[in-house]
């Protein structure tokens, strides 16, 4: 009794047995106490936090939020990141089912004839016979290396990485579907403006043209006028196909036909203030970004990969077992005399392998510190992206205050042009001027208005959005 016990606790201190380097997240540089470009940044209220899920209903448009809905379901992109997922899914299964023995077994029938110059050739019998044979097979690796458990830890965090990748593409499909619909916003504001300054400088050049045939405008006056005409509509053209690329652009992210979509225009009011925005502490950024928790669920299963390499030092315990009936003939097949059965434990040891195993280890040593290294990058870039949005939308705040006090100067300019042509004091290059910079001011305002909403579109994704490290659990490493 006291051998069987101790034999048992021997088995169980082995089973626990892994080579895996203990793991850990491997640190970062410290993060701030708080975002360097948030200075002066006017925080949201607590109400105003960013909200799980449907993060773009913060910005109020019913049109948006009817897009970003059909996303996740019609989006082909998404779809592929769902299908890797659902495989990750299954090779984590692949992998577990090596916990359990593998048992088959088959019926098998053969007729043969034995060489009569066979040793085994016996003149008494015929050299013909039959062999009926039912038998079932069982084998089962003792994992007391720990090789079966950490390839299943690799796999569980991988299959983590799947999803938080997923929940990366979904977002950032999103945050994309967004951001084009905000950019045809602007591009229909300019759109708007362009298509009112063809009409005035049509009107323009009629006035011109009849200033000229009654001797009140020059040659070089008219050709100004039909020149900034063209020019203008130039731009329109170009705006439209800009318009119409962005378009197309969305209808592939909902899962459509360019050819069959449409999106009606909806000009971008230029008093329309991008939501308000807590991007939170600098410390909080590693649990709700999605890629920062796929990359480091990638350093999980790299680290359980080396466990895996180092037990090919170790010998391969395997219990294996067969049992069955054979028979030379169907009469007595499926009986007790005919039964049959064996079991029993085996080993197997690499001796030589001239380096095979020594470079696996070199290897997974390697592809860990990769997985460090990346990790640790995209904890930078998910930083950079946050600090680059914050100032991105505080300078253009100021850009877009700046802009308006220009537009309000250039439209005063223009009036006064016009009345100084009409009455005759100047040329029409002084009015050609100052409809220009008219024109390039009020442009200048739809764009940094669409920036504005852009940026904080990817301020909202450079966060994470509504996603947080809690829907992808760490899986437990084994020690």
């Amino acid at each position: 009794m006291r051998l069987r016990l101790y034999g048992v606790w021997v088995c169980s201190a082995l089973g626990a047995c892994s080579f895996a380097p203990r793991y850990a997240r491997p640190p970062v540089p410290q993060p701030p106490p708080a975002y360097q470009e948030s200075a002066g940044w006017k925080m949201a209220t607590p109400a105003d936090a960013i909200s799980r899920g449907q993060w773009w209903k913060r910005f109020q448009d019913p049109t948006l939020d009817g897009l970003e809905d059909r996303v996740s379901a019609a989006n082909q992109n998404i779809k592929a990141a769902l299908a890797r997922l659902q495989q990750a899914r299954a090779q984590t299964r692949i992998v577990r089912s090596a916990y359990l023995p593998t048992l088959t077994g088959g019926p098998a029938v053969t007729r043969s004839r034995t060489s009569l110059n066979s040793p085994l050739y016996s003149a008494t019998r015929s050299p013909d016979y039959n062999d009926f044979v039912l038998d079932a097979d069982l084998s089962y690796e003792i994992d007391l290396w720990g090789r079966v458990r950490n390839s299943v830890a690799s796999a569980r965090a991988n299959e983590q990485a799947s999803a938080a990748d997923l929940a990366s593409l979904d977002l950032s499909v999103h945050a994309e579907l967004a951001s084009d619909y905000f950019m045809v916003a602007g591009l229909d504001t300019q759109q708007e403006l362009i298509n009112q300054t063809v009409a005035d400088y049509a009107r323009a050049l009629e006035l011109t043209q009849r200033l000229y045939d009654g001797g009140a405008a020059t040659q070089a006056d008219l050709n100004q006028a039909q020149s900034q005409l063209e020019t203008a509509r130039t731009q329109a053209t170009d705006i439209h196909l800009r318009r119409t690329q962005t378009e197309h652009a969305i209808a592939v992210l909902i899962g459509e036909s360019p050819s069959t979509f449409h999106l009606d225009p909806h000009p971008l009011r230029l008093d329309y203030a991008p939501p308000p925005i807590d991007p939170g502490l600098p410390s909080a950024l590693l649990e709700r970004r999605p890629d920062v928790g796929a990359a480091e669920r990638r350093v999980a299963a790299a680290n359980a990969q080396i466990g895996v390499a180092r037990a090919a030092y170790f010998p391969v315990f395997s219990l294996s077992g067969s049992a069955g009936f054979e028979s030379t003939a169907a009469s007595n097949w499926i009986t007790a005399p005919s039964r049959f059965w064996s079991i029993g434990p085996s080993a197997v040891l690499t001796i030589f392998d001239a380096g095979l195993h020594r470079a696996q280890t070199a290897h997974a040593r390697a592809l860990y510190e990769e997985q460090v290294a990346t990790y640790r990058n995209t904890v930078l870039t998910a930083y950079q992206e946050v600090e680059d949005n914050l100032a991105a939308l505080r300078d253009l705040e100021a850009e877009a205050h700046s802009e308006t006090a220009a537009v309000e100067a250039t439209t005063g300019a223009l009036k006064q042009s016009q009345y100084q042509f009409n009455g005759g004091l100047v040329t029409y290059l002084q009015v050609v001027v100052t409809e220009n910079a008219a024109l390039a001011a009020r442009l200048s305002a739809a764009d940094i208005q669409a920036r504005r909403m852009a940026a904080a579109v990817l301020l909202v994704k450079a966060l994470g959005g509504g996603w947080v490290a809690a829907d992808a659990p760490p899986a437990a490493a084994p020690r």
